[in-house]
């Protein structure tokens, strides 16, 4: 049988370019070689599409030096109409075709990859690829809009105040105010970032003016959250096959002994005072109850692809916290480890991925 062709797309320009390095390099160690040729493109954060090497120690996770796309002279060419499939390569030796792809796998994370914007290069192009999709992808990623149309879908969301950085340079006390009915802690986020980049933890209203130019550096809209007092749990959501209902993991904790919060630091170095359980102690009742939630939010974003769906658990009730449509795979990310602990192995994963891609 012959292999499909998939273009892994790594890096990106958005501020989370080298987690999306790193996930790259936890897929391209695992993808299924037997089915799957690869084709690995980088995106540099100047916005180049470069052919990148098939070697995933180069995207491996250090503190010291965080994976990078490198501009390295090579040019992607995309087929130019929707009759080609054909990829090619410019290079100092001329122009070579790489050979026809079935599906791209866009490994981006953040803006100018996870926000739509590639998701409606790849339609106009008419190539199949993973994940959700423009208009899922879109709502995903903007918090204000994704907690907008799950309170409308009746998914009980976290209380937040949305303020741009002109409003608030017009009616600052105004802002303030309702800032602050929220109540203490609060954290403060930019509306269209992941990976927690320009998140901060607000537990004196003292903190409050540092935490919004931190988060306006990252975007123009940001979010102020009220903090949920309880257990921070997670879950994976597939797209059911044939108009099947989704598929949802098993649940993940993130046990928080020696931080203020699960940071980027956290996240994806390893950082001490963090602990990821998987799967997480709840009973069955409430295991059933945050699956059914998570599969309900799915649904109102879209239901295409993947998501990680996060919950507050106050013991009594799930509140979700954010819905994130391209998740990360790194080796110590929560994703794939409710998957591994539902029973899919992590390179099973990544094949059931490609393949919803190339039937949707």
């Amino acid at each position: 049988m012959d292999k499909a062709v998939v273009a892994v797309l790594v890096g990106g320009r958005s501020s989370e370019h080298a987690i999306s390095s790193a996930t790259a390099g936890g897929v391209l160690r695992a993808i299924d070689r037997d089915r799957f040729d690869v084709i690995p493109v980088g995106i540099t954060r100047d916005g180049a599409f470069v052919l990148e090497d098939d070697d995933p120690d180069k995207f491996a996770l250090n503190p010291e030096r965080l994976p990078e796309v490198v501009d390295n002279g090579t040019r992607i060419l995309w087929p130019d109409s929707v009759r080609s499939r054909e990829l090619r390569v410019q290079d100092a030796d001329g122009i070579r075709s790489l050979g026809d792809i079935d599906v791209v796998f866009p490994i981006l994370h953040g803006r100018f990859g996870e926000d739509g914007t590639i998701q409606g290069f790849l339609e106009l192009l008419d190539l199949p690829y993973v994940g959700a999709g423009l208009w899922m992808s879109a709502i995903g990623m903007d918090k204000h809009t994704t907690k907008s149309v799950l309170k409308a879908a009746g998914v009980p969301v976290v209380p937040w105040v949305t303020v741009t950085g002109a409003g608030l340079a017009r009616e600052s006390d105004l802002w303030h105010r309702r800032i602050r009915a929220l109540g203490l802690p609060a954290f403060v986020k930019p509306a269209r970032a992941g990976s927690s980049v320009g998140v901060s933890k607000v537990s004196d209203w003292s903190e409050l003016d540092a935490a919004l130019a931190t988060a306006f550096a990252e975007d123009g809209t940001v979010l102020v959250e009220q903090a949920i007092v309880g257990r921070e749990v997670e879950c994976g959501v597939l797209a059911g096959r044939d108009g099947a209902a989704p598929r949802v993991s098993v649940a993940g904790e993130i046990v928080i002994t020696g931080r203020d919060f699960y940071d980027f630091e956290a996240k994806y170095l390893d950082a001490a005072g963090i602990d990821l359980v998987c799967p997480a102690q709840l009973h069955s009742g409430e295991l059933a109850e945050m699956q059914r939630v998570a599969a309900r939010a799915f649904e109102a974003l879209g239901g295409e692809g993947l998501a990680r769906v996060d919950f507050f658990f106050t013991g009594t009730e799930f509140f979700v916290n954010e819905v994130n449509t391209m998740p990360g795979f790194t080796p110590i990310s929560m994703f794939p480890k409710c998957w591994i602990a539902t029973g899919m192995s992590y390179r099973d994963l990544i094949s059931e991925l490609i393949d919803l891609a190339r039937v949707r």
